[in-house]
C-alpha cells in the first residue's frame, strides 16, 4: 500500500503544472511592454505604454510595475495583472534608470540631462528631493541595508555615495571611464560597477568606498572596441556574478569569490540588461539589436532559449 501511495504521489507531482512566472520587457522602439512566459519560452502579448520605455521594476508587493517612459518624462505605474495604467510619478526629465529602496517606499531616478537624482515618495506620488550629481548620471543602486544610494556619472567617471537620510553626497569614487551600471551584493558588503569604455568590472568595498578588484573582460576573437560592459547582477549567495557585454554579444560569468571569469556565454546582439528569475535558477537578458531576450539556465550555465519580443528590448524584470 505504501508503494502504491508513493506511485500516486509521484504521478500527481509529475502532472502538476509548473509554477507560473512572467517576464516583462521594455521595448524602446515599439513604445511597448513585452509579456513573456519564460517556462514555455514564448511571447504572450505586448501592450503599449508610452514613448521610449526603458527602466522597469516591480513594487515591493509585486502587484505593480514601475516603468520609466523617457520621452514622456514620467514613470508610469502599471497594474501587473491587468496591464492598466493606475498612476504616474514625477520623474524629472528623460528618466532612464531608477532604483527602489529596500521597503519600496522611495524611488531614486537618474536624470541624465539635468545631472540630478530625483527622489520620489511613491505613496504621495511626489518628488521630495533632487540631488545634484556628476555629469550624465545613469546607473543607480540602493544598498540592501538602506545605508547608501550610489549614482554612477558617465562623463564625470565617478560613483557618488549618497546618504539617503540627508540626500547628500558624502563620498566619491573615481572609476574607469563611462560607468554604466552598479549593483550591490545581497549582503551589502560590495558594490559591482561596470565601465563601458575601459571594458572592466570594478568591485568596491562598501565600508571604504574603494575599488578592491578590477577585472578586465577579454573575449578571444572579439575586438576590444566591442567589449562594452553594461548591466551587472550578483546572485543572492554571492557565488556568481554576471555582466552584460553590449556589442560583444556575451554574458561574462564571474566567480564572485575568486573574481575569475569562468566563461563567456553567447547571447543575442548588443546585450544590455539582466534579471534573475524569482527562484534564482534562470537569468534573462535583453538583446537590443537582435530584438530578443535570452534565457540562461544558471545551474547548467548555458543559454537554453531565445524569445523574439519586439524592437530594442532594454529593461527586464521577472515576477512569480
Amino acid at each position: 500500500m505504501r508503494r502504491w501511495n508513493r506511485l500516486i504521489l509521484a504521478a500527481v507531482l509529475a502532472s502538476a503544472p509548473a509554477a507560473a512566472e512572467t517576464v516583462f520587457v521594455t521595448l524602446e522602439k515599439d513604445n511597448a511592454i513585452a509579456v513573456v512566459d519564460p517556462l514555455e519560452g514564448k511571447l504572450v502579448k505586448t501592450f503599449e505604454v508610452g514613448q521610449r520605455p526603458r527602466g522597469i521594476a516591480l513594487s515591493a508587493d509585486r502587484k505593480q510595475l514601475y516603468i520609466a517612459i523617457s520621452d514622456d518624462d514620467t514613470i508610469k505605474i502599471i497594474d501587473a495583472d491587468s496591464f492598466a495604467e493606475i498612476g504616474r510619478l514625477p520623474s524629472g526629465e528623460d528618466p532612464e534608470t531608477f532604483a527602489l529602496n529596500p521597503d519600496g517606499s522611495l524611488l531614486y531616478v537618474s536624470n541624465e540631462d539635468d545631472n540630478l537624482v530625483t527622489v520620489i515618495d511613491i505613496a504621495k506620488r511626489k518628488a521630495v528631493a533632487q540631488i545634484p550629481v556628476g555629469i550624465e548620471p545613469e546607473g543607480i543602486a540602493v544598498s540592501p541595508d538602506n545605508r547608501w544610494v550610489v549614482s554612477a556619472s558617465e562623463t564625470t567617471n565617478m560613483l557618488h555615495w549618497i546618504d539617503p537620510k540627508t540626500n547628500k553626497i558624502v563620498a566619491n569614487t573615481l572609476v574607469d571611464p563611462r560607468p554604466r551600471a552598479a549593483s550591490f551584493t545581497a549582503d551589502g558588503q560590495q558594490l559591482w560597477a561596470t565601465s563601458e569604455i575601459a571594458g572592466t568590472l570594478m568591485i568596491l568595498d562598501t565600508a571604504t568606498q574603494a575599488i578592491v578588484k578590477k577585472i578586465r573582460l577579454d573575449v578571444p576573437g572579439v575586438t576590444a572596441d566591442k567589449i562594452q560592459p553594461v548591466g551587472v547582477v550578483i546572485d543572492r549567495e554571492r557565488r556568481w556574478g554576471y555582466v552584460a557585454m553590449g556589442p560583444a554579444n556575451r554574458i561574462a560569468v564571474i566567480d564572485a569569490q575568486t573574481y575569475e571569469v569562468e566563461k563567456y556565454l553567447l547571447v543575442g546582439q548588443r546585450v544590455w540588461n539582466l534579471a534573475f528569475s524569482p527562484d534564482g535558477k534562470r537569468l534573462y537578458t535583453t538583446n537590443g539589436v537582435s530584438n530578443d531576450i535570452s534565457i540562461i539556465d544558471l545551474e547548467e550555465q548555458k543559454v537554453t532559449k531565445s524569445v523574439a519580443v519586439g524592437r530594442y528590448p532594454w529593461g527586464v524584470v521577472a515576477r512569480p
